[in-house]
């Protein structure tokens, strides 16, 4: 996909080209992660989850209410580190960087399509979309380029002046998407991107979501609807805080990971499938 101009990162967070990289190594990578929350009684609200997302790849994280699908989404997105074990976003391992190091991290490798949008109320389509880009110290022309050419691709070139009370859902999210792409991000995080949608918009912005994976972004998206899960490669389900299994859509092999918080009480693993 085209590069944008994202800002300078330091060593520890420099964010890897989404171009040059699709397919080879990996995006993510969770090693016997536990979260734990102290909430009077602590909460373990995942339990040695250990995971790849290959770079390039669509997965889709599903699993009921309170089941871990937030807090590994939080983690995937920088927006938390882990209580154990480790996290490594895009070759950098999150709980190793300053607060200032992950926020940078966080806005030039990741990219957000919430389900509520998030838009900003007082800024037009362009505007919008070009926000992170001025976070980043990008000038205005060339961010307002940037901003241009992503609304264009998402079909809505000819919005790029309207206020998001002036745009359907669809368009908002739309908009939204165009933002989450804007510095190139080598991975793009969509919390429930459907839940406000009607059927048919939700299906016009599941395809742009697969035409940029093709592109090669690697696209993560949480979701509690099988529809939805089912435009991905592989469906990651998440239950009690671990990895119940992983099931592939393309053709692979779907796997029951074992929990890294198993115990030698387990009993052990006969031969054969």
């Amino acid at each position: 996909m085209t590069s944008g101009a994202g800002g300078q990162s330091g060593p520890a967070a420099e964010p890897a080209s989404t171009a040059e990289s699709a397919g080879t190594g990996s995006a993510v990578t969770l090693e016997n992660v536990r979260k734990t929350y102290q909430l009077g009684e602590p909460v373990h609200a995942l339990d040695g989850v250990s995971l790849e997302i290959p770079r390039g790849s669509y997965t889709a994280i599903m699993g009921p209410s309170g089941s871990g699908k937030s807090t590994l989404m939080n983690l995937v997105g920088c927006l938390d580190t882990p209580t154990e074990g480790t996290v490594v976003v895009d070759g950098a391992d999150v709980a190793q960087l300053s607060d200032r190091e992950r926020t940078r991290l966080r806005g030039t490798t990741v990219g957000f399509v919430f389900q509520t949008f998030n838009l900003m109320p007082r800024l037009n389509a362009l505007e919008n979309v070009a926000l992170p880009q001025l976070f980043q110290g990008i000038d205005r022309g060339e961010r307002h380029e940037r901003a241009r050419e992503l609304l264009e691709r998402v079909g809505l070139g000819d919005r790029t002046d309207h206020m998001p009370n002036e745009l359907s859902g669809g368009q908002r999210q739309r908009v939204a998407l165009a933002r989450a792409l804007v510095n190139d991000p080598a991975i793009v995080l969509a919390d429930e991107p459907s839940g406000n949608l009607d059927t048919e918009t939700e299906s016009d912005v599941l395809d742009l979501f697969a035409e940029f994976h093709d592109a090669g972004t690697t696209m993560v998206v949480v979701t509690h609807e099988r529809h939805v899960a089912e435009r991905a490669e592989r469906i990651v389900h998440v239950l009690d805080g671990q990895l119940e299994r992983i099931e592939s859509l393309d053709g692979g092999e779907s796997t029951a990971p074992k929990s890294d918080s198993a115990t030698d009480d387990d009993p052990p693993e006969t031969g054969g499938k």
